[in-house]
């Protein structure tokens, strides 16, 4: 039995569509609208229920446990905590000044002293990880190549524990730099007033990132994304990166004369 530990995005569904009637599991349910209720393995919890959580994968002899899809921070000041989210919830709370990484870091700490190994998001999905080289027909020229070094190499200055897992670069300058908002809201202020497409978005997971969970996910989504802002490509990182609709997102790019890079 394993206990899959899900959020938000599609991520999840990939996940369980390998694992029906293969593996044995059950759902540590955590999204805001209880996604996965109608699965009859399923477990909705809010995330100060810790003691509840590990209560959940003991009693179903769960000795593994998979992170997938987004949980987005919550008001800490406004959990319902149990005894053992009491217990814990001053250790997540100091993580959490550090960022994201560093609240997952705790939580598999917890998870490792309670006997519950947590083991790679791409544990059933490798085909979701792509390797090194180009997705597109389109590929960076020598202008596209200096923003995508640049790109890397802000991303590689950043701290040790940020919320930044990606960048955009345009024109040999830094756009703009990933922030709490996520790269979404990164994306709607880079967008070029100038009708030629340049400028590209770098993706990789963070700086001294556990790479078991929170794997940066890339899409259509983002690829839609990209072409509102005026860019002409995006970077990942080689098996590092969750790629959603792969065959949608390649067609996208080759229609829309845009590139994807594995780096």
């Amino acid at each position: 039995m394993i206990g899959l530990i899900f959020g938000e995005t599609d991520f999840p569904n990939q996940i369980l569509k390998k694992m029906k009637n293969k593996k044995k599991y059950l759902i540590i349910d955590l999204t805001r609208k209880k996604t996965f209720k109608k699965d009859r393995n399923s477990y909705p919890v809010s995330l100060g229920q810790f003691g509840k959580i590990i209560k959940i994968l003991k009693d179903n002899k769960c000795k593994k446990v998979l992170f997938a899809g987004k949980v987005k921070k919550p008001k800490f000041s406004k959990l319902r905590l149990d005894l053992k989210g009491v217990y814990y919830m001053p250790r997540i709370i100091k993580s959490a000044k550090l960022g994201d990484a560093a609240i997952l870091k705790e939580i598999i700490n917890i998870f490792k002293k309670e006997k519950i190994k947590t083991i790679s998001s791409l544990a059933f999905n490798p085909e979701l990880a792509l390797k090194k080289g180009y997705y597109s027909k389109i590929k960076p020229n020598r202008e596209d190549i200096l923003d995508i070094n640049l790109a890397v190499k802000t991303l590689s200055r950043l701290g040790k524990y940020t919320f930044s897992q990606g960048t955009v670069v345009r024109n040999k300058k830094v756009i703009a730099i990933e922030g709490k908002g996520g790269t979404q809201k990164m994306l709607k202020i880079c967008k070029n007033k100038k009708s030629k497409k340049n400028g590209v978005l770098v993706k990789f997971p963070k700086k001294k990132q556990d790479l078991r969970v929170d794997l940066p996910t890339v899409g259509l989504k983002t690829l839609k994304q990209c072409k509102s802002a005026g860019l002409k490509g995006v970077v990942i990182k080689d098996r590092q990166n969750v790629f959603l609709e792969r065959k949608k997102s390649i067609n996208f790019a080759n229609k829309n004369k845009m590139f994807i890079m594995v780096k």
